[in-house]
């Protein structure tokens, strides 16, 4: 007799809830809480670019687009990243409905039942998830820490990388953990993936937040490939053009991959809308100064929240040179989920838990940094009240 359950299949309910959400879910709502938990800026989108969206309503833009993306757009992504990493097509381009959604399309398209994808952690959830949703074996590859910051392990990691692994994913800069890959690393697993037929992931989402340079710019896997590797790159509006709520985002693709992922965009959500991937146009062409400006906010931001953190005692440390966050070693965390969920009830301070992030990241936890120095100042007031401290 057929089951009669009414529950999801089994890889679904395997799949691990984000932490972060749970403690959010204590503390939204209310009026008292300074929350840093959540990946976005304290600031909305650019004006200019809200404008673009408003204008391209008001004509009439509320139809169905093409699946990979409209024209406009993947020429000025395709434009955008040649001036960043060499020459690339708008047929080597896919606009997605999110970052989110281009990872886990670009998923869909490498990755299959039995399949392992190694992934390097401390990460974002979602992105250690996705695989298990399509029945595919995750084997999470962890970084380091020191007080010097975050380490990989090279010769460590290209052992992991065996040939029967199907895929590497890697975030750089990376969430939670501010580590950024250095270009002879990415030579390294590049020219192993080759010899080995393994696909290479790279989630860009956080390139353009980078402290490292002037360009704010950091090294990607797409200044150094050639057109014919097994290398896919994820990318989003929603960070450096402060664009979270608006859910668009692109692929750098192999143009014989093109084909199936536009099937799949179809299949998922069929195309981004219309008036959004006119604002993301407009961010892209008139965006530069406005995405240099709010990288060197984040960076500033960042040096006044990580000096405050070092004087306070027992308090782990290491400078993240990209992204958006501080992922800190703090007394009383061992249990991270619970630290959180007791910081917000006992002092209204919203943060994420390092558990959300792996098994390494406990005993951790993340602020997003992304907020004006006043409200980094009224959380670090709250922090020190729930250590005791005036």
């Amino acid at each position: 007799m057929p089951s009669r359950s009414l529950s999801a299949r089994e890889a679904v309910q395997q799949l691990n809830s984000s932490t972060i959400r749970e403690v959010a879910n204590a503390g939204m709502g209310r009026k008292d809480v300074v929350a840093f938990w959540f990946g976005e800026p304290d600031q909305v989108t650019p004006e200019f670019i809200r404008a673009a969206a408003v204008d391209a309503l008001n004509a009439g833009d509320t139809f169905y687009t093409q699946n990979l993306g409209i024209t406009p757009l993947r020429e000025a992504i395709a434009d955008y990243v040649s001036a960043l990493h060499g020459q690339t097509s708008p047929d080597n381009i896919a606009v997605t409905n999110s970052g989110m959604s281009a990872l886990m399309i670009t998923t869909q398209a490498l990755v299959g039942p039995g399949d392992r994808v190694v992934i390097v952690t401390p990460l974002w959830p979602n992105l250690v998830e996705i695989p298990k949703i399509l029945g595919a074996e995750s084997v999470t590859f962890p970084l380091t820490f020191s007080t010097d910051g975050w380490n990989l392990d090279m010769e460590r990691l290209l052992t992991e990388l065996t040939p029967d692994t199907r895929a590497v994913y890697i975030n750089s800069p990376n969430n939670p953990t501010g580590w950024t890959i250095d270009v002879e690393s990415q030579r390294a697993i590049l020219e192993h993936c080759r010899r080995h037929g393994i696909w290479i992931l790279a989630d860009d989402a956080y390139e353009r937040l980078y402290f490292g340079n002037d360009a704010g710019l950091a090294p990607s896997f797409l200044g150094i490939a050639e057109p014919d590797d097994r290398l896919v790159s994820t990318n989003t509006f929603s960070k450096a053009w402060q664009m979270t709520g608006w859910r668009l985002g692109w692929i750098v693709l192999p143009r014989e991959l093109a084909p199936g992922v536009a099937t799949l965009i179809e299949y998922n959500t069929s195309c981004a809308p219309g008036f959004i991937q006119s604002a993301g146009v407009t961010a892209i062409l008139e965006g530069e100064d406005a995405v240099l400006q709010f990288n060197a906010r984040l960076k500033r931001a960042r040096d006044f929240l990580m000096e405050q953190l070092a004087q306070l005692p027992e308090v782990e440390t290491s400078l993240p040179s990209g992204a958006m966050y501080a992922f800190f070693r703090i007394p009383g965390a061992q249990d991270s989920l619970e630290f959180c969920k007791n910081l917000v009830n006992s002092t209204g301070l919203g943060l994420a838990p390092g558990i959300a992030f792996g098994p390494e990241g406990e005993g951790f936890v993340r602020w997003c940094f992304a907020a004006s120095e006043e409200r980094l100042a009224k959380g670090l007031e709250r922090l020190r009240l729930a250590r005791g401290m005036p």
